[in-house]
């Protein structure tokens, strides 16, 4: 994750230290404020790249705070965190420009998760069909850069079917750009004015993924000391995005199912059903139909889910986009950080084109970023993308043997940061992955920390 400026508001002076702790060890830079009035005169000073403000507070609320940000930034996400949730205010407040609604108490997993969305989109544009980026300041829609002739054919899809109720099932690698795509369907839609609600599931425990989703009445099992309103509510009238679907526990998708045949949701501890009027999109970079045929996934959810099949191809086979994703990556960055830099040279596009992408767009654009940052010309030159195979001995480390075997630290450092990589800094879906558990994982990320190998 990018460090960012982020204005914390918060009565409370043990929430605002719990809240600076959980974000400031990702290397944010935190700005507090005690109350309304003081962050309305933190945003006059200070250049910000997201908010994170309780409702309820003495002087000027949170939704004061969201309107005068607002106001002064219309591109500047605010995400409100509140104690006191209700459907009335959370909807509410989506409606005024909050990006995300979250009610205490909220784990750092799920605080992390919405922190990386509203940065993501702070960073984005506006869908492009092969045109070159605006001259204007980026806007607050993701980006989808293409000139390949699959994927505007995938556009014009999603496009015409975007303004039914149908659910969209996205599949696609990693990196290849699922979300944007879901954006982009409901911004083409007639709810474009409604919420769009995205739920991570592998980013949740189990246990709380049902809760997130649905919600839980106050008593419903121990910790449910108020009324939570799930995902599926907040999204009322709008889209809900559910991202890596095929995450989702078996017993969690025999729920699901009935959520979309009959179209209400039941709160965990609650005794009447709630109707709701909400477009589903799922995405996956899995194997959905192996997973089907092994039982890992619901053979009759699949089919509830996949009405509208796209399936967005890796940025290998569409090799035309690469040039045309480094111009816009590079004016991005470039304006982003205050850089010079003006373009790619022809040596650099050139080798770019001949690389596989394993991580696809998401790749690119972390390439690009570090080239423009270090970048002392006008040009990203080849050397200047560091994307050569050199070894960097640390300090005080012997160096590998001859026979090319690497220390066994040098191995578990590079396979935590590929973990972490693939899973777009997932702590949660990486530590799974890895097998160890997310406190060991934040223990070794600390250790690198301090070594200096990672920021």
């Amino acid at each position: 994750m990018t460090a960012a400026s982020i204005l914390i508001v918060d009565d409370d002076p043990n929430m605002r230290l719990a809240l600076f702790e959980a974000l400031a060890r990702n290397n944010h830079k935190i700005v507090l404020a005690e109350d309304g009035q003081a962050a309305v005169k933190v945003i006059d000073k200070t250049p910000l790249d997201l908010i994170i403000t309780d409702l309820k507070m003495p002087k000027l609320d949170g939704m004061g705070v969201l309107l005068e940000a607002k106001k002064r930034f219309p591109d500047l996400p605010v995400v409100m965190l509140t104690g006191y949730g209700t459907i009335e205010n959370a909807v509410e407040t989506m409606k005024k420009g909050a990006f995300d609604y979250i009610l205490k108490p909220c784990s750092v997993e799920v605080l992390e998760h919405v922190v990386e969305r509203a940065l993501g989109t702070r960073r984005g544009a506006h869908i492009l069909k092969g045109q070159p980026a605006s001259e204007s300041s980026m806007p607050l829609i993701p980006t989808l850069v293409t000139r390949n002739a699959r994927m505007q054919g995938l556009l014009d899809i999603a496009r015409n079917v975007a303004s039914s109720r149908a659910t969209v099932f996205i599949q696609g690698e990693s990196g290849t750009g699922k979300e944007l795509l879901a954006r982009f369907i409901h911004a083409e839609s007639e709810r474009k004015d409604k919420p769009f609600v995205a739920v991570n599931c592998a980013a949740l425990p189990e246990g709380l993924l049902e809760s997130e989703l649905f919600g839980h009445e106050k008593g419903a099992f121990t910790g449910a000391v108020i009324r939570k309103i799930g995902k599926f509510e907040l999204a009322q009238a709008g889209t809900i995005l559910l991202d890596e679907i095929s995450e989702m526990q078996i017993q969690l998708q025999a729920k699901l199912l009935r959520v979309l045949q009959e179209n209400e949701i039941d709160r965990v501890g609650g005794k009447v059903p709630i109707a709701i009027d909400v477009r589903v999109i799922a995405t996956t970079n899995r194997d959905i139909e192996a997973m089907v045929k092994k039982g890992e996934f619901r053979e009759d959810l699949y089919y509830r889910l996949n009405v509208i099949p796209l399936k967005i191809p890796p940025l290998r086979e569409r090799k035309e986009d690469i040039r045309a994703l480094c111009d816009y990556f590079v004016k991005k960055y470039s304006q982003l950080y205050g850089r010079p830099v003006q373009g790619v040279s022809p040596e650099a596009s050139e080798y770019l084109i001949t690389l596989p992408w394993k991580g696809n767009v998401r790749e690119l654009e972390n390439t690009i970023e570090r080239a423009v940052l270090l970048c002392a010309g006008k040009e990203v030159t080849r050397q200047g993308l560091l994307l050569d195979d050199i070894v960097v001995k640390p300090p005080g480390e012997n160096p590998a043997s001859l026979t090319g075997t690497a220390p066994l630290k040098d191995v578990e450092r590079e396979q935590i940061l590929k973990a972490l990589d693939e899973t777009d800094g997932n702590r949660t879906y990486a530590a799974k992955i890895l097998g160890i558990s997310v406190r060991t994982l934040r223990n070794k990320l600390q250790e690198y920390r301090l070594q200096g190998w990672v920021k």
